[in-house]
């Protein structure tokens, strides 16, 4: 009996909730099936990593053969190459490009004069808007034998004059930095947004207490951002394999694998342009699955140590 009585209340409430939320549901609707199609029905295409796929065959007509493509991948001179080129540049990336725009958003919340930072803000914010082929076109240009920084490297550090973009040496380091140049400005916008909901009572109180404008970013701003900052960290930290492939097949060329060689462009080559489709799916669901586990460590983590988690 308390179970049906349990069910009945359950059900009494979930109606409830319909007949006082309708519209809120109505809009979210919309989203619901955007994500079964284009994201959840999708994720079928996943059996291709257990299978020898065949295009005339379909996905349920082809053979199965288990873990055959995980144990190439795995015992492949690849694995090594692929899985260190994307943790250091992603590394690399977090480390430079993840407190840059903190950085650049503090400094931001200090200008005062309307018309200058605005003009800062439409400048930094531009490249993100730009074509990533014109931006991969533009690097392209500038890191070449007679590009403009590659000459100013030539007569400031006195190297020799090469195709920068063509060396192992220097490729990891330009693609970090470019992609700081690209993403800083825009990603500053949701930093600056939680600056701006931070009760202004508490920088009064600061100006009260004698703090200077140091102190008050130190002790005020930065405490009221942390929490934005964990959840954007633990996303990072979730996508740590994630690193943009489109720039990178743009950029790269076979004279850079040995640093530029990433998995996603490996899944790129694999399965567009060789057409090895179960290969690549196996590739990138691996990919998918060590994403996943960094994102649900580090979110219990957070919760443990900062009470602050995405879930």
């Amino acid at each position: 009996m308390q179970q049906i009585r349990k069910k009945q209340t359950i059900r009494y409430r979930v109606k409830k909730d319909l007949l006082y939320n309708w519209k809120l549901y109505l809009i979210f609707l919309p989203i619901l099936v955007y994500f079964l199609i284009f994201r959840y029905r999708p994720m079928v295409g996943i059996v291709m990593a257990f299978e020898k796929y065949q295009p005339q065959k379909g996905l349920w007509g082809s053979r199965f053969v288990g873990l055959k493509w995980f144990e190439e991948f795995f015992g492949s001179y690849y694995f090594s190459r692929l899985l260190s080129n994307t943790l250091l540049i992603s590394l690399k990336d977090i480390l430079i490009g993840f407190p840059a725009p903190i950085v650049f958003a503090l400094l931001l919340n200090e200008v005062r004069n309307r018309p200058y930072k605005r003009i800062i803000q439409t400048v930094s914010y531009m490249p993100y808007f730009v074509s990533m082929v014109v931006i991969s076109s533009l690097i392209i240009s500038f890191f070449s034998s007679t590009g403009p920084v590659t000459q100013l490297f030539v007569s400031l550090f006195r190297m020799p004059k090469t195709n920068m973009l063509g060396s192992n040496k220097y490729f990891q380091g330009i693609f970090v930095f470019t992609n700081l140049w690209q993403m800083c400005g825009f990603n500053s916008i949701i930093y600056l947004a939680a600056i701006s909901a931070i009760d202004q009572e508490l920088y009064e109180a600061a100006v009260i207490d004698g703090a200077n404008r140091w102190q008050q970013t130190l002790h005020v701003t930065l405490p009221g951002i942390a929490t934005t900052i964990i959840m954007l960290f633990i996303v990072r930290i979730g996508n740590i394999l994630n690193v943009g492939f489109e720039k990178i097949i743009l950029i790269y060329s076979p004279a850079t694998y040995e640093t530029g060689d990433i998995i996603s462009s490996f899944v790129y080559r694999k399965g567009i342009q060789e057409a090895n489709y179960s290969y690549s799916t196996a590739v990138n669901l691996f990919n998918s699955l060590v994403n996943f586990a960094m994102l649900i460590t580090f979110n219990t983590l957070s919760r443990k140590m900062t009470e602050n988690s995405l879930f």
